[in-house]
């Protein structure tokens, strides 16, 4: 058991649950209940944790942990954690003195913001459970503080608990088969030691209004938190017992519907957003991004069976197209929409092609929607042709040139201050890509494109192959200059091999790409955005904000990128079932036993260049798990007489199924 490691509850809204398995919290987002106001984004933090305690005739049994300044650990109920569990939901053993074990169980409910605690015993003892909450009603990013405007009244009615700390903020709701004691108390000094890692403000006062206390017989000891976010009335009439039974059940079988957990980590990042759907970039960090839910929704929607959700998806972004660009962020607070990313839109055309395939199958998608999404297709093609915002255009060669000094355009570009720590300027090569992919797609209704993509092509094979290096250059007219090249071996170029629709190159090149790929940048937590012989690379993602984002694209790993490896990989050696088998072996298997480890059944941001390759940066990242689901579910597929070998390989690393080849 990793302590350290991390788990994610979501309640489909964008809410959210998470913690450590030996239940200290290391991050102001740890947390029993984060609710999103307005799903899925205004999120709140309600209730932040709780410390728990067995009393007996023979003394006091701490069941929890907390942090707090200067390093102090206490209570200390990790030293009596035997076992963490993450399926089906978090569970978490602990022994007492006597040999009786307590389970302690959460799980939250899809689709209302209501979390569930329970507590049983082994066997009944005479004892009581004793548990404090500790409550903060802020905005998720946040600290708080010890204040005299925290109302601590409590309306009881029943089993249920009401508390409103802050007129205008949510209230929190407690529905418990305990009993409530008024104790007010606010709780000083809890330390973070992750944000203290990252030079951000790292203590917290909290607020307990008081206890809640159980007997411990035959039956669990049951404690739900919720909230009156937007009307929703997520505790119903019925008891608290009657409750937990009915949402463990629903639960359990919602869940036991998903191939693996990696099919079941998916669904996490899917939420509401108004009436329909969108994708939530990563927990706890991140709303919905227009790249990464196009990066995300291959993997996320469409090799998992949930088309309907990418149906949606795509034609409510078709309404957000402006002068061909698409938005890359919507703000969490209702700002306009932020069109700054040369790349969004692009990858949005990929996820319309992905989709339009599936659906050939079977002619599910009506002439009318098709024609909404070819009409989307057709004005980022013209807008980008025309020429649009942070002049971006089609250049005399055909190639697409983006970029003004200072705006972060690309997925790679990075910005601290005045210091542009990755500039990408000119014709970044992964963008080429994207662009002839972008071509082709939009000829499924314009044949004219062909050429554009033809004459792209051409320009994009005599500008962008290194000799020297054997691999593509990053940029050429870097900064803008005629003739000017960035020759940093970076994993972007192999989008041009493998990830997308149509290659850009093919052969000897594309082979030798790879190599150099797996040479340089591969590593079991994903690929270096930098070869660590670059003079400017930076192996571990430590120290204050500036220092993390002078290294995120200068070494950092980013998992993500396996899905265009994996294919680059395999299409250069033919897309035999023997190449499939052998790289589910060698790279994707590696990949995911390596995030199981801190953060099990989901795939994490990003993760030290330098061995053991630490996990870094947000613990639960969309589009991360949307690559390796698509790798596994689409590039991957075998012939039906490996199948057993490709089971195997799923089985011992969690990695799923794998299925007839395409």
């Amino acid at each position: 058991m990793n302590h350290a490691a991390e788990w994610l509850e979501t309640d489909g809204r964008g809410g959210y649950a998470m913690g450590r398995a030996d239940g200290l919290r290391t991050r102001r987002y740890h947390s029993l209940l984060t609710v999103a106001r307005t799903p899925p984004t205004d999120r709140f933090t309600l209730v932040n944790g709780c410390d728990a305690w067995i009393e007996t005739a023979d003394g006091r049994y701490a069941l929890s942990a907390q942090r707090y300044g200067g390093g102090v650990t206490d209570p200390d109920g990790v030293t009596r954690l035997s076992d963490f569990q993450s399926e089906p939901w978090p569970t978490w053993r602990y022994r007492l003195p006597s040999g009786v074990e307590v389970v302690q169980e959460l799980v939250m409910r899809h689709g209302s913001p209501l979390v569930m605690l329970a507590w049983h015993v082994s066997e009944p003892i005479d004892a009581r459970l004793v548990v404090r909450p500790f409550l903060s009603v802020r905005d998720a990013h946040a600290s708080t503080h010890a204040n005299d405007v925290f109302a601590w009244d409590a309306t009881i009615v029943g089993s249920r608990i009401d508390w409103r700390p802050y007129g205008g903020l949510p209230a929190v709701t407690a529905f418990t088969t305990g009993v409530f004691t008024a104790e007010p108390h606010w709780y000083h000094n809890f330390e973070y030691d992750e944000e203290r890692a990252r030079g951000l403000e790292f203590r917290e006062d909290l607020a307990s209004p008081g206890t809640i206390t159980f007997a411990l017989d035959d039956r669990p000891a049951v404690l739900a938190f919720s909230s009156d976010t937007e009307g929703v009335n997520a505790i119903p009439t019925e008891d608290p017992l009657s409750l937990w039974h009915d949402v463990t059940h629903r639960e359990r079988e919602r869940r036991a519907a998903f191939a693996t957990p990696l099919h079941r980590a998916a669904d996490a990042y899917v939420v509401q957003r108004g009436l329909g759907r969108t994708i939530i970039a990563g927990y706890p960090w991140f709303a919905d991004w227009g790249r990464d839910t196009f990066i995300a929704l291959r993997g996320l929607c469409l090799a998992t069976n949930r088309r309907s959700d990418a149906h949606a998806m795509l034609l409510e972004w078709a309404r957000h197209v402006s002068d061909g660009m698409l938005p890359n962020r919507f703000a969490d607070f209702g700002a306009d929409a932020e069109y700054n990313s040369v790349d969004a839109a692009l990858w949005y055309v990929v996820a319309v092609e992905a989709f339009l395939r599936q659906c050939g199958a079977d002619g599910s998608i009506s002439a009318e929607d098709e024609m909404v999404l070819a009409g989307a297709v057709g004005s980022i093609v013209d807008g980008y042709i025309r020429g649009t915002r942070y002049r971006i255009h089609v250049d005399d060669d055909g190639l697409l040139a983006a970029g003004v000094a200072g705006v972060q355009l690309t997925w790679m570009d990075a910005k601290v201050g005045d210091w542009v720590v990755t500039p990408r300027v000119g014709k970044p090569v992964e963008i080429q890509a994207l662009w002839i992919n972008a071509l082709r797609i939009a000829a499924r209704w314009n044949a004219s494109t062909l050429h554009a993509a033809d004459r792209a092509t051409a320009a994009f094979e005599s500008r962008f192959w290194n000799e020297t290096a054997g691999c593509l250059f990053d940029v050429v007219d870097a900064d803008g200059v005629a003739g000017a090249v960035d020759a940093s071996v970076r994993p972007n170029q192999l989008l041009a091999v493998g990830g997308l629709p149509w290659p850009v190159l093919e052969g000897d090149r594309a082979r030798r790409i790879v190599e150099v790929a797996e040479a340089q940048l591969w590593t079991s937590a994903g690929l270096r955005s930098l070869a660590p012989d670059d003079p400017s690379y930076v192996g571990l993602y430590r120290g204050d904000m500036r220092e993390r984002d002078g290294a995120y694209h200068q070494g950092t790993v980013w998992p993500w990128l396996v899905g265009a490896f994996i294919d680059a990989w395999v299409r250069v050696r033919g897309g035999s079932d023997e190449a499939k088998l052998e790289a589910a072996h060698r790279f994707l298997s590696p990949l995911l036993a390596h995030y199981q480890q801190s953060a099990p059944g989901h795939v994490g941001e990003i993760a030290d260049g330098d061995a053991p390759h630490t996990s870094q940066g947000c613990p639960f990242q969309a589009w991360s798990v949307g690559e390796a689901l698509w790798v596994q579910e689409v590039v991957l597929r075998a012939e039906s007489a490996h199948d057993a070998a490709a089971q195997a390989v799923a089985t011992g690393s969690g990695a799923g199924r794998t299925r007839k080849a395409r």
